[in-house]
């Protein structure tokens, strides 16, 4: 399988042509099949790129990365042995794959282990879209600087009350892949990924408040313009300003667009292969039953142009397919790769390596129609801390956000904690908004769950 969208100019930007990561794969195939494996698979990568940030409209950091990769698996029956290198030459590429038959050797046999059946591999590339992803950006060092000096002094002019900056950075990915494995199947594709943010302090001494923005595309044009979101962030911040505590009490809770996707986020940890095998999700045994209130509707679209988390097969080499996660709030399917799908008695759902392009159906609210729907509560605009356990599903966040009364925000909250247990807020979710912000491989809009307890003063 070659890139759909393979050209000259993607081609000259990296060290090594797709050609010769495809040949690259090939010999570690040959070496480990001349080595005695029984099978292989191979991950070649070639990828560059630049970031600079700059802080009070002087530059305070350039950095430019260009690395190289290669990862081979190898197999001895069902004992599984790995290595890796970044020496692209012929004696590094047979050292690693002898370094990992060597493991094979010592470690011991798991009846789990092994590539993906034939028939589930993304062999046939003739009906395959092309996806779009990769939208080289030939951005200078000085050009860069520009735009983030631009970002950082959009959000200096909101407002005199906007004293200081973390910075504003600027960064640009771009790489191409080969996956390769014994049983004949070989893919990939160039990428890239294009990256603005600011961040922002407004106030001074004790009542300081910090807050940001950003914006991540494929495309750089889809980025927007680096006035905007040096506005916006520093809008946030200001916003924040003579926050306090609040009581403690039992309302509902609204988790704003950027922070939604991490509950979805804990959805699919709890729904994947390695907490389920392991039981250590609460979660386990769920397939069929419902675990989110009824309005939600969850697909996983893998071939979205453009996608940021789209791709034509998994990291087994496996097709990826678009299905239907939960339908009416009931789980459809587990996210699980070859080896988790074996672990479980069952077959992979191309998840090896996460999901794709996570999409929660929209409702027709935006975020003000859901602040009027809840009435009374808090709106969550930032969570700290970790505090999930996926076994049982308790769910315990420092937070920070406003208050809101009558459908409208009052004041900024702070030192908060807002607890429940993820099985009863999934269940309780009361709307989803159509304000969905892509940034990642989750598709959401704000959530308003029913009832949280909020730990204040």
């Amino acid at each position: 399988m070659s890139p759909p969208a393979a050209s000259a100019v993607h081609q000259s930007r990296f060290s090594h042509g797709f050609e010769t990561l495809q040949q690259l794969a090939r010999d570690v195939l040959a070496h480990a099949e001349k080595g005695g494996a029984s099978a292989c698979e191979v991950d070649v990568s070639d990828g560059f790129g630049q970031s600079v940030t700059v802080r009070r409209g002087e530059v305070e950091t350039i950095e430019y990365n260009r690395d190289k990769a290669i990862a081979v698996a190898v197999y001895l029956g069902q004992r599984k042995g790995q290595a890796s290198t970044s020496d692209f030459s012929s004696s590094a590429l047979r050292e690693t794959v002898e370094a990992a038959l060597n493991i094979a050797r010592f470690t011991a046999a798991d009846p789990c282990a092994g590539l993906p059946e034939a028939r589930l591999l993304a062999i046939d590339s003739q009906s395959l879209p092309d996806l779009d992803l990769y939208h080289p950006w030939l951005l200078s060092v000085e050009a860069a600087v520009d735009l983030a000096q631009r970002c950082e002094r959009a959000a200096f002019a909101v407002d005199p009350r906007v004293s200081n900056s973390e910075g504003a950075s600027v960064s640009s990915q771009e790489g191409h892949f080969v996956s390769a494995n014994s049983l004949g199947f070989m893919g990939g594709y160039p990428t890239s990924r294009h990256y603005l943010s600011c961040s922002m302090i407004a106030g001074k001494d004790e009542n300081m408040q910090r807050d940001d923005w950003y914006s991540i595309a494929r495309d750089a044009q889809a980025i927007g313009s680096p006035e905007l979101i040096g506005e916006r962030a520093a809008q946030r911040a200001l916003a924040r300003l003579g926050a306090r505590k609040i009581k403690t009490c039992k309302v509902p809770v609204i988790f704003e667009a950027p922070l939604a996707s991490s509950l979805i986020g804990n959805f699919v940890h709890a729904v994947s292969g390695g907490s389920l095998y392991r039981k250590t999700s609460f979660l386990v045994d769920s397939l069929g039953k419902r675990v989110f209130a009824r309005k939600m509707q969850i697909s996983e679209r893998p071939h979205l142009a453009r996608g940021l988390a789209s791709g034509y097969f998994d990291s087994d080499g496996v097709a990826t397919h678009d299905r239907e996660v939960i339908v009416d709030g009931s789980l459809q399917g587990y996210f699980l790769s070859a080896y988790t799908a074996r672990k479980l008695g069952m077959q992979t759902t191309g998840n090896a390596g996460g999901c794709h392009n996570l999409v929660v159906h929209p409702g027709k609210r935006n975020l003000s129609g859901l602040l009027k729907k809840m009435g009374r509560g808090v709106l969550v605009t930032e969570l700290l801390g970790h505090g999930v356990n996926y076994v049982t599903g308790d769910y315990s966040r420092g937070a920070a956000g406003f208050w809101v009364e009558g459908g409208e925000i009052v004041h900024p909250v702070e030192e908060i904690t807002i607890a429940g247990n993820l099985r009863d807020m999934f269940r309780n979710i009361a709307g989803v908004g159509n304000d969905v912000l892509v940034r990642g491989s989750k598709q959401v809009g704000s959530l308003l769950v029913e009832q949280m307890k909020v730990a204040g003063a």
